[in-house]
């Protein structure tokens, strides 16, 4: 809140976590609480955040005047909110270009990925098919080894009589 309670002026908290409770002050439900933070009590300096908490406080606080990224907001959390803000700020004509070439991008991730995928599961296919080759091929070679008929062994592996011939 940019604002803060008429009650709690000499409060010197600034985060309210409100649930809503029962005639017998019980806690109506757990699941649904309001939480309000009045942003004017925040005042500390950039050089003075030390908790996530207070750079989130800070941002929220000083967003709209920030140019820069401060040094005490470099973390990787803040990054997200620094883009989305950035972006924020773009004209209609470069909002729409943005939401085209995010559009592109995500486009061709999805039939890259999809081709990796299918590829997988071509090679996944294949290896299989070559794996139960090889395995039949071992099996004739030892059943010619122990002089067993050519037929029964074509019949056995599923292989041609030319391919046992050549083993």
């Amino acid at each position: 809140m940019d604002f803060v309670f008429d009650d709690h002026k000499t409060d010197k908290e600034l985060l309210h976590t409100v649930e809503l409770k029962n005639q017998n002050c019980d806690v109506f439900y757990d699941k649904l609480k309001f939480i309000y933070i009045e942003l004017p009590k925040f005042r500390k300096t950039e050089k003075e955040l030390e908790t996530h908490f207070e750079k989130w406080l800070y941002v929220f606080r000083h967003l709209s005047d920030l140019q820069n990224r401060p040094r005490a907001l470099q973390e990787k959390i803040f990054e997200k909110l620094f883009e989305a803000a950035e972006i924020a700020q773009f004209s209609p004509e470069e909002k729409e270009a943005y939401e085209e070439s995010l559009k592109y991008y995500r486009d061709m991730k999805n039939v890259i990925d999809t081709s990796i995928e299918e590829g997988r599961k071509e090679g996944r296919k294949e290896g299989r098919k070559e794996g139960r080759k090889e395995r039949s091929l071992e099996i004739a070679r030892e059943l010619k080894k122990n002089k067993v008929p050519v037929d029964v062994i074509a019949k056995t592996t599923g292989l041609t009589q030319e391919e046992i011939g050549q083993l």
